[in-house]
């Protein structure tokens, strides 16, 4: 086969098409709103580069860096990871379906259910910690579907160098692997091989050492991450019944992918083709029981639906060819129902439309999304009013800080009460004149008072009372105010704080905010 040929057979599979339908969505829409609070707050650990981070470990923060200063505040620029990682995840999304025995039909019904999954089209939108997530699981699944195929044990070398990678970007898929580890206990052959030989153990050696420099650093600073995920657990997430959580993943995954996913785990439980099947089944059950028993969020388990999704396919697409299954008009129907009904939900976490016109597009649908934890909301989704608001904080406390006398502003420092209003000063700052800003949220606590004695300190929100009993003075001398901001963020007085009735460095074991 030429040249030419490959090329249109590789441009002839769903895979590619799907790929290219979704790096183009992104491209319209990764520029629009602004920067989001944990983008801020990865930019400014990851100028600050280290083995890992208190809520986080250090890949994540680092790109992110690399990445604001390449394309600075251009957003499609400093977004465009995430829409690269997203678009590999839907093209191999349809691969893996074609692997499992999926034809062009499964193809495509998987790779769309990727593409327009809610929660997806968001982690292709933001760069954080989840946007390696689905495509990492999919590599884990890739692995043990391969091992089952070839019976190559080196397949978990490939496992345990996919799993390193992805716990250096989230230690979220370390639930996956031992979803999976029980999951394979269906599997007892394909276990028993795996036990008898090294390569399963090289591959744990491998993903262990891959992380080792993180663990090291989460020990030399107390376990942070333990303390901020007892935090999550006592009450900063919401605290879901079975149902609700089982009703959020059918709103993260799309309502239209439900059908297919649900028919994967039928599949994989039920007279699978492949052994290794049902340990993606049990997985996912396994996974909904951890995350309900430790209160995580709902969106937690999201990563593991694009394995789901191909085995449902690939048995849709089955049944369809029966002769009960009236051919290629259900197929299409079938791939038009996705399509329509995901392109209508796509807005509310792809910021595709201008903001005004997405406000009046969501009091028309009547839907707002569930953030997870107990905070407010207001105009906007919480993941999208997190996304404005920050330049403009970071304008009014610059004028406040300019209207200092020179005395005051060389003493003066931005007190962030969260790791998003200290991130906005650090990041948007340096350009207004403001000194790097302190917090005793998460990383920024690690990182100290940065020399202040706080004699003098700017903040935004907070009760009066409090403030009179810790400094001997304090002024009201501005407001943040933003329609779109969320409601924590906005309509909140600027204070000038003076003459910290106790030194700040003795003082600042006790503002430590792990969450």
């Amino acid at each position: 086969m030429g040249a030419g040929s490959r090329f249109a057979s590789l441009w002839s599979r769903p895979s590619a098409v799907l790929a290219l339908a979704c790096f183009a969505l992104h491209a319209l829409a990764n520029g629009r709103y602004g920067f989001f609070r944990d983008e801020l707050y990865f930019i400014v650990c990851g100028d600050r580069p280290d083995w890992g981070y208190v809520d986080q470990p250090a890949l994540v923060p680092i790109l992110a860096s690399r990445a604001h200063a390449l394309f600075g505040d251009v957003l499609w620029g400093f977004r465009l990871l995430p829409a690269l990682v997203m678009t590999a995840t839907v093209a191999g999304s349809a691969e893996f379906t074609r692997l499992v025995g999926g034809g062009r039909f499964a193809q495509g019904l998987a790779g769309l259910c990727v593409l327009l999954a809610p929660i997806l089209l968001l982690m292709g939108v933001i760069f954080y910690t989840d946007m390696f997530q689905a495509l990492t699981w999919l590599g884990l699944a890739w692995a043990l579907v391969r091992l089952e195929q070839t019976r190559d044990q080196r397949w978990w070398l490939v496992f345990g160098a996919i799993a390193g990678f992805s716990l250096n970007t989230k230690y979220l898929i370390a639930f996956f692997a031992a979803g999976l580890a029980l999951g394979l206990l269906a599997a007892p052959r394909l276990l028993l091989g795996a036990l008898r030989r090294p390569w399963l153990y090289l591959g744990a050696l491998l993903a262990g050492a891959m992380i080792l420099p993180n663990l090291l650093w989460q020990q030399a600073h107390g376990w942070p991450f333990l303390e901020l995920g007892k935090a999550g657990m006592d009450g900063k997430n919401l605290a879901l019944s079975p149902s609700g959580f089982l009703l959020q993943q059918a709103i993260y995954s799309g309502p239209w992918a439900v059908p297919v996913w649900a028919c994967g785990l039928w599949a994989c439980l039920v007279r699978p083709k492949l052994a290794v099947a049902r340990a993606f089944a049990i997985a996912w059950l396994a996974l909904m029981v951890m995350f309900q028993v430790l209160h995580g969020k709902p969106y937690y388990p999201s990563a593991i639906y694009p394995v789901l999704l191909a085995f449902g396919a690939q048995r849709i697409e089955a049944w369809m060819a029966a002769p009960q299954g009236r051919g290629a008009a259900l197929r299409g129907a079938c791939l038009g129902a996705v399509v329509l009904l995901g392109l209508l939900a796509a807005p509310f976490t792809l910021p595709i439309l201008p903001v005004e016109a997405f406000v009046r597009y969501q009091k028309a649908i009547g839907f707002m999304p569930n953030t997870g934890e107990h905070t407010r909301v207001a105009v906007l989704p919480q993941y999208y009013a997190d996304m404005f608001g920050w330049p403009e904080m970071a304008a009014r406390v610059a004028a406040v800080y300019r209207s200092l006398p020179p005395q005051d502003r060389t003493r003066a420092v931005f007190y962030g009460d969260n790791y998003g209003e200290a991130a906005a000063i650090d990041v948007f700052g340096p350009r207004l004149g403001l000194p790097p800003a302190i917090s005793g949220h998460n990383q920024y606590f690690l990182w100290g008072p940065r020399g202040h004695d706080g004699s003098v300190m700017i903040i935004t929100g907070g009760r009066p009372q409090h403030y009179a009993d810790l400094f001997g003075r304090f002024d009201v001398v501005g407001r943040i105010d933003h329609p779109y901001a969320r409601p924590l963020e906005t309509g909140r007085p600027i204070y000038v704080l003076r003459g910290m009735k106790q030194p700040l460095g003795a003082a600042w074991p006790t503002v430590k905010h792990y969450e």
